[in-house]
């Protein structure tokens, strides 16, 4: 059996991701200080906000929109790809998020942005988009070096939530992120490695999915969490993963998992919260239910926490953690993504 121990961890994360994952309310707190060191100033964006990034840089826009939830006061919605959204106007800001700053979807949108004449504001570490956001005197969040871009959700995250502030998209969160940022220290203490399988929920999650394709369903709140879960999984554990959103999957989805083992060993994990519609949580049950008998496990997990930034950062720890803890059990190392870096290297080859 594969060794869930901190020992047997480290044997296998051979860049000490975990560590970097077990940060995340360190990076919440630092990314505080660092919008306020970007030195910017209220405005007022009556269009909206628009996040533009991809992959990792992307996902902190989705978690800070379900994050603001009613609280939005005007739209928001993060966008992937080369393009902004057709009702992007000059009354709107578009906030270009790329950890590396060489994301070249990213850098296209930028200059959509311009050519719309949209209010920009850049979160990077530097890169491409850096250098030429500075030249055109756009503002810069700067965020520290160093880490593989999965492990930026924290920062991303409140970027987010502190741009969409600042522009009049939504309420300042960032007492909620200080206490949200208590709550996440503690669980950081539960799910630790240190912390043996009987008392962990992401390791004892971790063995239940092993062997399986997981399909992490999500409601509400929970929507780009779910999402989160799917591509750590991707990344970290270099293993197929599928999310999807309730009710809708019930329209849809639920037909096809009557044959699912005849097509692999596939599982199934809703991700609950307190505040979804009463038929939610019936949806959630009934559904568990109907494809338990097909599918090769099913798991419910409720949201951790009072506000909407402890509930939402509760997950994605456990989702982190969850996803590296998998790629041990599978004797991966969860940072490398070659794969990713060839398609790059064969995109910039045809440039």
């Amino acid at each position: 059996m594969a060794d869930l121990s901190a020992d047997g961890i480290a044997a296998v994360d051979a860049a000490d991701q975990i560590s970097d994952i077990l940060s995340l309310p360190e990076h919440m707190t630092d990314a505080l200080w660092r919008v306020e060191s970007a030195g910017l100033s209220e405005w007022d964006s009556p269009g909206g906000m628009v996040v533009a990034g991809m992959g990792s840089s992307s996902i902190g826009g989705a978690l800070a929109r379900a994050v603001l939830g009613d609280h939005c006061i005007r739209p928001m919605t993060a966008t992937r790809g080369y393009g902004l959204p057709g009702w992007t106007t000059p009354d709107t800001t578009v906030l270009c998020a790329s950890y590396s700053g060489d994301t070249e979807e990213t850098l296209a949108a930028y200059d959509a942005a311009g050519a719309l004449g949209a209010r920009r504001v850049v979160v990077t570490a530097g890169g491409r988009l850096a250098e030429i956001a500075r030249r055109d005197d756009v503002p810069v969040i700067p965020l520290p070096g160093g880490f593989p871009p999965r492990v930026t959700v924290g920062y991303m995250t409140v970027a987010a939530l502190e741009a969409a502030a600042l522009c009049g998209v939504g309420h300042r969160m960032a007492s909620d992120i200080d206490v949200a940022v208590g709550h996440l220290e503690h669980l950081c203490g539960e799910w630790h490695p240190e912390v043996d399988e009987g008392r962990n929920t992401a390791k004892k999650l971790a063995r239940a999915l092993h062997g399986t394709i997981p399909v992490i369903v999500g409601a509400g709140l929970t929507v780009p969490v779910a999402y989160r879960w799917k591509t750590q999984i991707n990344q970290n554990a270099k293993m197929p993963a599928f999310s999807h959103d309730l009710p809708e999957l019930d329209h849809n989805e639920l037909a096809g998992w009557g044959n699912a083992e005849a097509f692999g060993r596939f599982s199934a994990v809703f991700l609950g919260d307190a505040d979804n519609h009463p038929r939610i949580a019936d949806r959630i049950q009934l559904t568990c239910e109907l494809i338990d008998d097909d599918a090769a496990g099913t798991f419910q997990l409720e949201t951790l926490g009072q506000s909407t930034v402890e509930r939402v950062m509760s997950l994605v720890l456990l989702g982190d953690l969850l996803s590296l803890y998998l790629a041990v059990l599978q004797d991966v190392d969860p940072t490398p993504v070659g794969i990713i870096d060839d398609l790059k290297a064969r995109l910039a080859q045809r440039t």
